[in-house]
């Protein structure tokens, strides 16, 4: 994980993370206070029982063990009412934030990866990348989410709890950043072989960066600028690549596998698993199985010389 990657539930970053964290923070003092109570309780009781040997002693205790045993059922009953009451006034906050200019971004769990889509009224201005979800600081964002295959669930720690992606079914969460910075998510239910492996990023922006990056991404794939990318392009039309990619700008239309169209400005391959090296995408184009077995993309057996172009047309699509 890059060194300014940031990914931890007792670092909040955003609002519906601070109202969890504060949350989690409130129970863990009642409990440590609770805890330590019956504790000296049982220490007490200890060292009085080996004190007081006689029936007689023994028998006039009894009232007064009644009333500490109803005084502390009284106590848990408070406190039990004060947790409940700070839960569902937790839960109230993270279903307040509403915006009605937020961005909306729709994420679709497959094995292994997350397609990431952005809404817009017109078409032909949305954009699709994968595994990085890129958000204005500050701004709410309503996150549409579901699964292709299998039950997934969503988890930026550092911005907002949980969220199960049930195949067929959509279901809505809000989240916020209320500072800069890239956070770390990952899938939190078991989803198969590759379930470690299935990591995103969120990365809070300015707004004026956000929209520039916006823009950039509503722009199709550049044209290859000399011959061996030209050479590369052609490996990737002509091989198996295009039939499970999409790259906008040329005939690839695969709606199966992660959108290229801008591949080399993410940071991450195979959601998470290797830096977005030459050396990392040559590997993974060889052989993804072996660096990710049992993810759906086969091995492509390619001469040295077609990988090298292959990757040297991979890396000009920014």
């Amino acid at each position: 994980m890059p060194g300014d990657v940031v990914q931890s539930v007792l670092a909040p970053a955003g609002t519906e993370a601070s109202a969890i964290h504060g949350l989690w923070v409130s129970m863990l003092s009642v409990v440590t206070v609770v805890f330590v109570a019956v504790l000296i309780g049982v220490g007490m009781a200890v060292l009085r029982g080996t004190r007081n040997r006689t029936a007689q002693r023994q028998t006039s205790s009894e009232p007064a063990l009644a009333r500490a045993v109803g005084g502390a059922v009284a106590l848990s009953v408070v406190i039990l009412v004060m947790l409940l009451t700070a839960s569902v006034l937790t839960g109230r906050t993270l279903a307040s934030l509403r915006a009605s200019s937020a961005v909306t971004v729709e994420i679709t769990g497959h094995q292994w990866w997350w397609e990431i889509q952005y809404e817009d009224s017109t078409p032909a201005r949305r954009v699709v990348t994968a595994n990085e979800i890129h958000i204005p600081a500050g701004r709410p964002i309503a996150l549409k989410v579901t699964s292709r295959d299998v039950i997934h669930s969503f988890w930026v720690p550092n911005l907002q709890g949980k969220r199960d992606l049930i195949p067929g079914y959509t279901t809505a969460i809000w989240l916020q950043s209320n500072r800069r910075g890239t956070f770390r998510g990952q899938c939190a239910e078991f989803c198969g072989l590759q379930h470690a492996h299935m990591a995103i990023d969120v990365i809070a922006q300015s707004d004026e960066d956000f929209h520039g990056w916006l823009a950039a991404m509503r722009q199709p794939s550049r044209s290859p600028p000399g011959p061996v990318e030209r050479e590369g392009h052609d490996v990737f039309m002509r091989s198996h690549c295009a039939t499970c990619h999409t790259i906008r700008g040329t005939d690839a239309a695969g709606q199966v596998a992660p959108d290229l169209t801008h591949l080399a400005s993410r940071s991450t391959l195979g959601a998470g698993t290797l830096a977005n090296t030459p050396e990392h995408l040559a590997a993974w184009i060889r052989d993804p199985q072996r660096v990710k077995p049992g993810n759906q993309m086969p091995p492509t057996p390619l001469s040295h010389e077609d990988l090298q172009s292959l990757v040297a047309y991979l890396r000009t699509l920014r």
